[in-house]
């Protein structure tokens, strides 16, 4: 099969860049990193067991020059049935990348379509390329979305230019992306992973709990009518005051020094 892997650690490349953050790297360069079944599998086993991991404190997904990932691996599921669809289970393992608690950020070069783009809506801070490109054209194949898309997209830029997505299946630039709110930061296209590494090791040295709390925050609190969602910022707030990074990093502000976090 064109661009098949030959196991699971060949699809997926991890690197430590520096402490604290692990690196990911899509490699299916012959199909555009597009996602078959060994790099999905591979991608939600080691996203949760980072999780997991004290080591880590902050994940960078990327992919190569050319793209990001340029969508699903469409031979793998062409001529599936809906119970055939069931018993792959994309689904379980889309939802450990998306309960992965700690911060995530998606490098982007070239094609985001499809399952890409999918998987950077996945990511909590999205730093792409300006020659990169975003969309979700299932609609083409006759399908959609299906691991979150029309979600996540409706909840990213809003509900009319999410249908304009969706329903004719047009790819954006990253420029139009990043007016859309759908991009973090724009770099040039051969400063993305260094851009993206660079505000990955300045979050791996703020305090790994408070980040978590952050990011649940954020992503439960958007489903939750507003005064519920604040109580569940002041529940978290609090909970932080029982960390002994919150007291270090209070007692560095006094002392006017930066503070040593220990993820404690």
């Amino acid at each position: 099969m064109r661009g098949r892997c030959q196991s699971m650690a060949d699809c997926l490349i991890e690197e430590r860049p520096e402490e604290g953050v692990l690196l990911l790297r899509l490699n299916r360069p012959q199909a555009r990193n597009a996602l078959n079944t060994e790099l999905r599998v591979a991608l939600s086993e080691t996203l949760r067991s980072a999780a997991n991991d004290g080591s880590t404190r902050v994940a960078v997904v990327t992919g190569d020059a050319t793209a990001f990932a340029a969508g699903a691996d469409i031979t793998v599921v062409a001529d599936e049935t809906p119970m055939g669809m069931h018993r792959l289970a994309f689904h379980k393992l889309w939802q450990d990348v998306a309960d992965f608690p700690k911060p995530l950020i998606a490098a982007v070069n070239g094609y985001a379509l499809g399952g890409g783009c999918e998987l950077a809506l996945h990511a909590d801070i999205i730093v792409a390329g300006k020659g990169a490109s975003f969309g979700l054209p299932e609609v083409k194949l006759g399908i959609m979305p299906g691991a979150g898309g029309t979600q996540r997209l409706v909840r990213a830029v809003g509900k009319y230019r999410a249908f304009r997505l969706l329903m004719t299946g047009d790819i954006i630039d990253a420029e139009k992306a990043a007016d859309w709110g759908l991009v973090s930061e724009l770099a040039e296209d051969g400063e993305v992973l260094a851009t993206a590494l660079k505000m990955a090791g300045k979050i791996a040295r703020l305090p790994p709990f408070a980040l978590e709390h952050i990011k649940e925050t954020v992503l439960l609190g958007a489903d939750l009518p507003l005064q519920s969602a604040i109580a569940l910022e002041r529940k978290s707030y609090h909970m932080l005051f029982d960390t002994a990074d919150q007291k270090e990093g209070m007692k560095a502000f006094k002392e006017k020094r930066k503070p040593d976090f220990k993820g404690e």
